[in-house]
């Protein structure tokens, strides 16, 4: 189904990926770009369970808007670990006017398809979404 607004379809294997990332952790981070030509979100890139953060903050590209999904760990204060699924729409400045239209205007359709996102983040440079805004965001 296309996006009335931005005319994005959601590729089936985005709702699996996100579902096995969600149930079965087999997934660290998941990134998703918008494949204009074929005017539908898919995959990018997938992050292993033993991934960390900076290994995903190195697949957002400077100069490219993405969409991505982090499974973000921490300890309570009572030292009980726990896990928060954050969305995050990346938009850097750096990105073309175009491309940042497309993305903003696909982008609560897209979240709608991935059912059980708990955080989001909006950002556009990686000072907005560092590791303390993650962890500033969870309680």
């Amino acid at each position: 189904m296309a996006n009335a607004a931005s005319g994005m379809a959601v590729h089936d294997d985005c709702k699996l990926r996100f579902l096995e990332l969600k149930t079965k952790r087999t997934h660290r981070f998941i990134v998703f770009k918008i494949e204009e030509n074929q005017k539908q979100v898919i995959v990018e890139k997938l992050g292993e369970p033993a991934q960390g953060y900076e290994d995903f903050a190195a697949c957002l590209p400077p100069n490219e808007c993405r969409y991505a999904i982090y499974d973000f760990e921490f300890l309570t204060e009572g030292n009980v670990p726990k896990s928060r699924i954050f969305f995050i729409a990346w938009s850097p400045d750096t990105s073309r006017v175009r491309s940042k239209m497309i993305y903003a205007s696909s982008k609560d359709r897209f979240k709608r398809e991935l059912d059980g996102i708990q955080v989001e983040l909006q950002a556009t440079d990686p000072s907005e979404m560092d590791i303390e805004v993650f962890k500033s965001r969870v309680n």
